[in-house]
C-alpha cells in the first residue's frame, strides 16, 4: 500500500469515529468529573502502556490546566505515575495489584476512580475499579474494541469501537483533552470562546 493511502484510510477510519462519537457518555463523564471537584474528592486514574501515558497527561492537563488560578484545586491523581511503587508492588505482590494496592492507601467512598484500558481486559485495572465499586466509589471507563470487561462493570464508559489500539488511544487522547477544555470552560465562565494556552 502506498503511504498516502494508508494516511487517508488512517484518517478516514478516524474520521468515521469521530463521526459517531459517544456524546451521551462524554456528558455524563464531565458531569462526574465536576461532581468530584465540587465534593473536594479525590479522582484516580490509571492505564497500561500508552494508555498509562494518557492518564499521565490527563492528569496533568486537569490539575494544572483546569484550575491553575483557582482557590479550589482539583484533587486528581494517577496511579500509574509512582515507579518505585509500581515495581515494588510488581515485585513483592503480583503486577495484577499494582493499582488496588495504592487505591487502599488513599480511597475514600465517594472518591471517582477511572480506568483506561485499550481492551478493556487489563486485569490490573479491572481490579481497581472492581475494588472501587465495592467500596461506593464511582467508576469510569475509557475502552476500546468492544469495551471488554471494563465497560461492563463502570458506572460510566465511553468506548471507541475500532480494533486498532492505535486509533483507540488516538480517540482517548480526544476525549480527554474535551474532558479537560469542557471542565476549564464550566470553572471559567468568564473565558468562553476563548483558547485555552495554559
Amino acid at each position: 500500500m502506498k503511504l498516502n493511502d494508508f494516511a487517508e484510510n488512517y484518517l478516514s477510519e478516524l474520521k468515521s469515529l469521530m463521526d459517531n462519537f459517544d456524546m451521551d457518555n462524554f456528558e455524563k463523564i464531565v458531569t462526574k468529573m465536576l461532581d468530584a471537584y465540587v465534593a473536594d474528592r479525590r479522582i484516580f486514574v490509571m492505564g497500561n502502556g500508552g494508555s498509562g501515558a494518557t492518564a499521565s497527561h490527563f492528569v496533568c492537563d486537569i490539575n494544572k490546566g483546569c484550575c491553575i488560578d483557582l482557590d479550589i484545586k482539583f484533587k486528581m491523581i494517577c496511579l500509574n505515575d509512582n515507579l518505585p511503587t509500581l515495581l515494588a508492588l510488581a515485585n513483592d505482590v503480583s503486577y495484577d495489584a499494582v493499582f488496588v494496592e495504592q487505591l487502599k492507601n488513599f480511597f475514600v467512598p465517594g472518591d471517582l476512580v477511572i480506568g483506561i484500558s485499550g481492551s478493556g481486559n487489563s486485569p490490573n485495572v479491572l481490579r481497581a475499579v472492581e475494588y472501587a465499586a465495592s467500596h461506593q466509589g464511582i467508576t469510569i471507563g475509557l475502552t476500546g474494541f468492544s469495551g471488554g470487561k471494563l465497560a461492563q462493570m463502570v458506572d460510566v464508559s465511553w468506548t471507541a469501537p475500532v480494533m486498532d489500539m492505535q486509533k483507540v488511544e488516538d480517540m482517548h487522547m480526544i476525549v480527554v483533552h474535551m474532558i479537560m477544555q469542557a471542565v476549564h470552560r464550566r470553572l471559567h465562565p468568564e473565558q468562553q470562546g476563548g483558547a485555552i494556552c495554559h
